[in-house]
């Protein structure tokens, strides 16, 4: 292969696919998938967004998973700069939201050292279509003020965190690649003063057709972690219940008042 001049390279594309299901897919992110010519995708990209890749598009399968068989980030990035050095649209296909803990930035110094452009369609995290699906909100008044995105691991082993702030009560986190870290997770927050009675929501597969919605607390969520066999986030804080609440019979009558 021929390396083109930098100036004649189209930027590479990050697109976010969301947890799972087509219908979190941007249009943005749908219009690049509909363009290019080279999609570079994880493993978990959903197959009902893979499935609308076009036939035609030259697809690259480059998983990685957490405590099991990976690409090694230097692959991956040697294969975006190579397709994108061919002269071909090329799109980096990441689950969720390409910019959480999808190692974007490794990736675009790669770009960058190679001369080529990028640009970033951002996608829906798992944690907020996760909590859409157990019917609460991320943030809500009188509760938590702020909102906690960690993970369970990283490159050093379980990850410490702010472990007194997040114990505090009406403290809300959602917590990525914790399935292995949870009795780790749950000794350093019930050390540090949260209540084994705290709420936790474990979601396995968000959005997809086997999405699993697992309640639990704190003092349980070990073992309801061990349930879970695909990938999962972790709310802590929050509990499932009915997205859709009954409304006050007054409300419900002006409603039906106004209706013509």
């Amino acid at each position: 292969m021929t390396d083109l001049p930098a100036s004649s390279l189209s930027p590479v594309t990050f697109v976010g696919a969301g947890p799972g299901a087509a219908d979190h897919l941007t249009l943005g992110a749908l219009r690049a998938l509909q363009q290019a010519e080279v999609v570079i995708h994880d493993r978990l990209v959903g197959p009902e967004v893979l499935a609308l890749i076009p036939l035609t598009v030259q697809r690259v399968d480059v998983g990685k998973e957490g405590f099991g068989p990976s690409t090694t980030q230097e692959t991956i990035n040697a294969a975006i700069v190579f397709h994108a050095q061919s002269g071909r649209r090329v799109v980096r296909l990441k689950g969720g939201d390409c910019g959480i803990f999808g190692r974007l930035d490794e990736e675009i110094d790669a770009l960058h050292a190679a001369g080529i452009g990028f640009r970033i369609l951002p996608g829906l995290t798992s944690a907020s279509v996760a909590a859409a699906n157990i019917g609460q909100s991320l943030t809500k008044r009188g509760r938590n003020a702020s909102l906690r995105i960690i993970t369970g691991h990283d490159m050093a082993g379980f990850a410490e965190q702010d472990w007194r702030g997040l114990a505090r009560s009406g403290e809300v986190a959602a917590i990525y690649m914790g399935k292995k870290s949870s009795r780790f997770l749950q000794g350093r927050l019930l050390m540090h003063g949260a209540s084994g009675a705290t709420p936790v929501t474990l979601v396995e597969n968000v959005s997809r057709a086997d999405q699993q919605i697992i309640a639990a607390t704190l003092a349980t969520l070990p073992e309801a972690a061990a349930r879970c066999s695909g990938p999962a986030v972790i709310l802590f804080g929050l509990a499932p219940r009915q997205a859709a609440q009954i409304l006050p019979d007054q409300i419900l009558a002006e409603l039906k008042e106004a209706r013509p």
